[in-house]
């Protein structure tokens, strides 16, 4: 059975990206970059919201993004060696290879893919993280914790539910961040079986 792990890059006061919608301050250097490869090689699926999604393709379709650097491509190279699932009620069809395209985060059959699953699985993106939150879907949280605060953006963990959390790893990377990663024991108010939405993010939560 494979595990469930939500991985995000946050600043010191819990953002993935700032009130502009910049994550700028979170760009990798080789250091951390390596720590991304050696997770994204132990990955066997991921799931996606579309502008994650959107936002990751260049790893496949754009090799001049990559082919300048080992680590880079290194990066693409495991990227690429996984299945995707990409959540979106817009996309037509798929960019990338191995990938398909669903319309709504169905918690059962995330379990059926954990079941037939042994590699690790990977949720990507808060706001589908969230979800799998609530539905308890998720074995493992990663937070790579930058030296920096932005005030204000999107929050890398949702705020109307509680989780109690075991650290299993931490690390020190030459720029200041620190991986930190916890077992998620319980989902305290979370729904059983469903995915709830946050309040007040209603509507095409997974198209984010």
């Amino acid at each position: 059975m494979g595990s469930l792990i939500y991985a995000t890059n946050t600043s010191l006061d819990g953002f993935t990206e700032d009130s502009a919608g910049s994550f700028d301050w979170s760009v990798p250097d080789e250091n951390l970059h390596e720590s991304f490869n050696e997770m994204m090689r132990g990955v066997g699926t991921q799931l996606l919201g579309r502008r994650m999604y959107e936002t990751m393709q260049v790893w496949e379709t754009e090799p001049s993004f990559f082919e300048g650097s080992q680590v880079l491509a290194d990066f693409a190279a495991a990227w690429q060696d996984s299945d995707k699932v990409v959540f979106s009620t817009t996309l037509t069809k798929p960019s990338t290879a191995r990938t398909s395209i669903v319309r709504e985060l169905d918690p059962d059959a995330v379990r059926a893919l954990k079941d037939a699953c042994a590699e690790c699985l990977l949720v990507s993106g808060p706001m589908l993280a969230a979800q799998a939150l609530h539905a308890g879907l998720v074995d493992e949280i990663q937070l790579v914790i930058h030296p920096v605060a932005v005030g204000a953006g999107k929050p890398a963990l949702p705020t109307d539910l509680r989780l109690d959390l075991e650290l299993v790893d931490e690390q020190r990377f030459d720029n200041g961040a620190v991986l930190l990663a916890y077992r998620v024991h319980t989902a305290l108010g979370s729904r059983s079986g469903s995915a709830v939405v946050p309040k007040g993010e209603q509507t095409d939560v997974v198209e984010l």
